[in-house]
């Protein structure tokens, strides 16, 4: 295991190349430093199709009455 001194000694940024004035280094921190913290994004689950839907399969009763065949043809 590590010692804890070894992990301070090391900068948290190292600038490559350009030279940051204080203020543009201190919003640069404070965006790392926040995603950093930030919490993992967990995945959205996978939408099943609604052509596979389980549902669509169970025919609903027809309704009896005037234009009953025509509304007999539209889904929901």
């Amino acid at each position: 295991m590590t010692a804890p001194e070894e992990s301070q000694d090391r900068p948290l940024l190292r600038v490559v190349k350009g030279t940051p004035d204080d203020y543009e280094l201190a919003a640069l921190t404070a965006v790392v430093a926040g995603l950093a913290s930030a919490a993992p994004v967990e995945d959205a689950p996978e939408r099943r199709s609604e052509w596979a839907n389980p549902a669509r399969r169970v025919r609903r009763p027809v309704q009896h009455g005037p234009g009953a065949w025509r509304a007999s043809g539209f889904p929901g």
